[in-house]
């Protein structure tokens, strides 16, 4: 291949993917490297990082030798990235103190029991737009900070490093071994002001954070530093642009202005509204900035959903139902249309609208009859009713009509599940054509800043699949009733 090429490196939850994305925007080819899960008795999801540090070099070299592109020929590098996952690192060496604690991992619930008790949840909301919750990285860091002794020795010494995944590979990837973050990621930690634009000094002392061992927050398409992979590169190439995945996504959508919204669907979901230039506060939904660009910091609400995807894996993994992702949707479609069986997915608790970490998963409404097709349609209708309620709860808090869902992700190949999802919202369902849309809007970001791609050509015409709603309004009304009757029996059964 010839011509100019950014790579986009997409570090999500499953494992790390390499993309080549050429000078018009589109994507060319793409390198996948999983990584292994540990997830122990009590439901705690820990990564190693330096596993995911080295997936992600090995992801690069055959991606480059998959296509026979030149070191040379790479013009730029961004990086997208699973949120709220947290590392901490000694500074000077370079080696994480602990496993990456994973933004499904629930072990921080006590720290934010405890805090509940010295300030309403609603202050931290109105600094940080986020609904205090073990789902955020503040309260990952406090749990290391609590419990991993080297910890405390190195915050002494000025060498401890805390942040997201995006720092930990900035700075393992960079020649200058620089610390920084974007304004995305630093949103999403429980621990940033989003109205200042800073850490936020009384939230980081309640939770007994330093912030001295936090990032630099910089704007998401700045230049981060220079890398070669290791080598790989003749010349190292900048990278210049950061962005959490879902507001990759939402970049690489084209969803740039206010009223427009999409719906991430991954191993968990995330649900995007785009708001304006000014923070927007609602009770049971959280803000967050949706990206920094130039000198324009933009913001989101945003519904974080812990088992969309996942629900898929644990049947085929862990339940043995299926052998491939990909079995679901026609499983699904020869249910039985009778049949009343809900899939609550509270494995970790409930994320948005409901923020119950001790609500239990749950099937219920089975008779006799259900088998081995009805349970994978209420697995597939689960991930749809989760988006509904967020989606739903935006219309009621902003006031601002939704006619349009833009979705992206694996699971939006699922005809089944798309259609479902449009006729439960009684909207239009938009998925991108583009794959790999946070690891491709992240090298749109970093394109556009670096003056390879014009902004305004990149998304004029965004070509997209489309699923309208043809179910009923009386049968819609009819299943998310039941649905919500379901939620409710799950949060009353405590885990």
């Amino acid at each position: 291949m010839n011509g100019r090429f950014i790579i986009g490196i997409d570090q999500s939850t499953q494992g790390t993917k390499a993309l080549l994305v050429d000078e018009c925007g589109a994507l060319r080819a793409r390198a996948d490297v999983p990584h292994r899960q540990y997830v122990d008795s009590n439901g705690w999801v820990e990564h190693d990082p330096l596993e995911i540090a080295s997936n992600t070099v090995t992801a690069v070299r055959r991606l480059l030798k998959e296509t026979g592109v030149g070191g040379d020929s790479v013009a730029g590098v961004a990086i997208s990235n699973q949120r709220e996952t947290c590392v901490a690192w000694d500074r000077k060496t370079g080696m994480p103190i602990h496993n990456a604690i994973v933004w499904q991992c629930p072990r921080a619930k006590d720290i934010c029991f405890e805090l509940e008790k010295k300030k309403e949840p609603l202050w931290f909301k109105e600094r940080t737009g986020l609904n205090l919750s073990p789902y955020f990285s503040a309260g990952k860091i406090a749990w290391l900070m609590k419990n991993v002794p080297s910890a405390r020795d190195l915050l002494r010494q000025g060498r401890l490093c805390c942040g997201t995944v995006d720092s930990w590979l900035v700075y393992r990837l960079t020649r200058e071994r620089a610390f920084f973050t974007d304004y995305s990621n630093a949103s999403r930690t429980q621990l940033y002001n989003i109205k200042d634009l800073k850490w936020d000094q009384e939230v980081c002392g309640l939770f007994d954070v330093d912030p001295a061992c936090l990032a630099t927050v910089c704007p998401s398409d700045s230049c981060y530093g220079f890398t070669d992979f290791d080598g790989l590169l003749n010349d190292a190439a900048p990278i210049h642009a950061v962005l959490g995945d879902s507001h990759a996504a939402m970049f690489g959508q084209g969803c740039h202005t206010r009223g427009t919204v999409k719906a991430t669907y991954g191993t968990g979901s995330s649900v995007m509204l785009h708001v304006g230039d000014k923070p927007v506060l609602a009770k049971d939904i959280v803000t967050s900035i949706a990206w920094g660009v130039g000198d324009r910091v933009e913001y989101v609400m945003e519904g974080n959903l812990n088992y969309t995807g996942a629900i898929v894996t644990w049947l085929k993994d862990d339940l043995n139902l299926i052998s491939e992702s990909r079995e679901i949707a026609a499983l699904a479609a020869l249910a039985d249309e009778e049949d009343g069986t809900y899939l609550v997915p509270a494995f970790s608790g409930l994320g948005a609208p409901y923020w119950d970490p001790d609500s239990a998963a749950m099937l219920c409404g089975m008779t006799r009859r259900t088998g081995k097709n009805e349970l994978a349609r209420a697995a597939e209708e689960a991930i749809a009713y989760q988006i509904a309620d967020v989606v739903f709860l935006m219309e009621r808090e902003t006031a601002l009509p939704i006619t349009q869902l833009c979705v992206d992700g694996g699971p939006t190949n699922d005809a089944f599940l798309m259609q479902f999802q449009s006729d439960i919202l009684a909207k239009e369902v938009l998925p991108s054509t583009v794959e790999e849309l946070s690891g491709v809007g992240a090298a749109y970001c970093a394109g556009i800043a670096m003056g390879i791609f014009s902004r305004d050509a990149l998304f004029a015409d965004v070509a997209r699949k489309s699923y309208k709603p043809s179910m009923p309004s009386s049968l819609r009304d009819k299943k998310y009733a039941g649905w919500k009757a379901a939620v409710e029996a799950a949060m009353r059964y405590r885990a």
